[in-house]
């Protein structure tokens, strides 16, 4: 019987991964490994693998809503589908969330590429267990917008209105921007693709200003994430 707790990690780019959130999993003993499918002969994690949750990342210029769909979207969709009728835990973050999303019979919309630096607002006082800030940093790299489930419950907005976090169920989390992103993470972005956001350069500087706030508001956030997935039990 394994003592720790396990989470594959799907990334869709090399520049973006857990970030600060590999900290607090660390700290929690909690271990995580990362598959990284657009690496040539990496496979995406086996359906029928024991494991404790699954956490399904950003993905730069790719979507989900067309015309720049992640190649393993199929698949992914698949898998996030294997974990969600088994009962296990699922995080998606950014392209995560969208996968998320439609897995769980919501969907995705189109919307250009863009890398927003804003301010999220709590919908809930009781979200994450009580431990989601009031506002919190809401930092989005990416394209295509995730439309939830008719039956998830919204517990932060965007400056638009648009779902910053949703959640089914009791385990199930998206998030639609990063909440440990990392100022690295877009700087690596922007290198590592051709295609990438419009004047980024405001929005760098703003992110550069967010370290402290985005630990801060870190921390609450990751203790009501790890009682509502049972990671610690």
């Amino acid at each position: 019987m394994r003592d720790m707790k396990m989470l594959h990690v799907i990334q869709h780019t090399s520049a973006e991964y857990l970030g600060l959130i590999e900290d607090h999993l660390e700290g929690r003993k909690i271990q995580f490994k990362y598959f990284r499918p657009f690496t040539e002969g990496t496979p995406l994690p086996l359906r029928n693998t024991t494991v404790d949750g699954l956490v399904l990342l950003g993905g730069g210029p790719w979507g989900s809503a067309g015309p720049r769909n992640v190649p393993t979207l199929e698949d992914e969709i698949a898998l996030t589908r294997v974990y969600l009728m088994s009962g296990k835990p699922v995080i998606g973050i950014g392209l995560g969330a969208q996968i998320l999303a439609i897995a769980a019979d919501g969907g995705s919309e189109p919307t250009p590429l863009s890398f927003k630096v804003e301010t999220a607002s709590r919908c809930k006082d009781a979200a994450l267990n009580g431990y989601l800030p009031k506002t919190f940093p809401l930092i989005t790299y990416g394209r295509d917008r995730l439309v939830p489930p008719s039956y998830a419950e919204i517990l932060a907005l965007s400056p638009s209105g648009e779902p910053a976090i949703f959640q089914i169920g009791g385990n199930v989390l998206g998030f639609a921007g990063h909440p440990g992103f990392k100022r690295a993470m877009a700087e690596d972005l922007i290198m590592e693709f051709e295609e990438g956001p419009e004047n980024p350069g405001p929005e760098l500087e703003r992110l550069a200003t967010l370290n402290r706030p985005l630990e801060d508001a870190l921390v609450p956030m990751m203790t009501g994430i790890i009682q509502m997935t049972g990671l610690m039990r």
